[in-house]
């Protein structure tokens, strides 16, 4: 069975305030099992309390996250700089898999800078299976435009065929596929899945006043704005069907996330997601 986890890039701050072992112990407490490293510092002290963790609260760690090279919005470890290191922090935690959160938005433009992002993606995915870890790269909507009839998702895929998937559901949804036929689609190939929620907010009192007031712009970004990131249940995504859809697919790690909370607590928010995968059976 898929351990149920946490992306940490939702207990940033407590981890900054608190440390990496209260939260640790917080996140077991609810429940989770796991968790994968983002957007968190992997510093000595933090991978010696995730060891910590691991034997003490039996906390697994899934994935550490990496970049492919250091740039403006790849700020932490990165395979051109930090190789060593990053094999390193992964064979002491156990952790078998890297993950590439995003591609660089230079890569994003054009069909010639996707090809060039994949085939690199391919140099550094083999690099990494010598040592024993499996190199995947996470989605967004922006994965899910085309070039020339091709997807981008689809041209990283074709000229890295080593790499492996990591699937964020929301942001299937939002870039306008269906979760569960994308990861039938990757089966074999997405261990890490990514469980957040879809939801459409309720348009404020305050878009009204834009409107009145001419200002047409206004009113279309907050209209836009009414996609939202939720707890796990609490939005549109069909989760009864998503989840099977991903273990049937090979997932091993099912890994809760939020990006934007609307003043909620992290830890109710986590609560309430794992309260609905489990009231799923899972």
């Amino acid at each position: 069975m898929a351990s149920v986890g946490v992306q940490m890039m939702m207990v940033r701050e407590k981890v900054a305030t608190d440390g990496m072992m209260p939260v640790l112990d917080r996140i077991a407490g609810l429940g989770y099992d796991s968790v994968e490293v983002s957007q968190v510092p992997v510093t000595e002290a933090n991978v010696s309390a995730l060891e910590r963790g691991r034997r003490d609260l039996g906390v697994k760690v899934a994935a550490l996250s990496v970049a492919l090279q250091k740039g403006p919005t790849a700020t932490g470890d990165a395979l051109d700089t930090d190789f060593a290191k990053v094999v390193d922090d992964c064979h002491r935690l156990g952790c078998s898999y890297l993950r590439i959160g995003m591609m660089p938005v230079t890569a994003m433009v054009t069909k010639a800078a996707v090809e060039d992002f994949a085939r690199q993606c391919e140099e550094a995915s083999q690099r990494l299976l010598a040592e024993g870890i499996q190199l995947a790269y996470h989605n967004h909507h922006v994965d899910f435009a085309k070039h020339d009839g091709e997807t981008v998702f689809d041209i990283v895929r074709r000229l890295s065929p080593s790499l492996h998937f990591e699937i964020d559901v929301h942001w299937v949804q939002r870039g306008g596929k269906n979760p569960v036929d994308v990861l039938r689609d990757h089966a074999g190939q997405v261990e890490l899945v990514h469980l957040k929620d879809y939801r459409i907010g309720v348009l404020p009192a305050s878009a009204l006043d834009l409107l009145a007031a001419g200002d047409k712009e206004g009113f279309s970004r907050a209209f836009a704005a009414l996609v939202q990131f939720a707890e796990v249940g609490a939005g549109t995504l069909d989760f009864a069907g998503i989840i099977p859809a991903a273990l049937e697919s090979g997932a091993e790690h099912l890994l809760v996330e939020q990006d934007e909370l609307y003043g909620r607590d992290v830890y109710d928010c986590l609560s309430d997601s794992i309260a609905h995968i489990r009231s799923l059976g899972f």
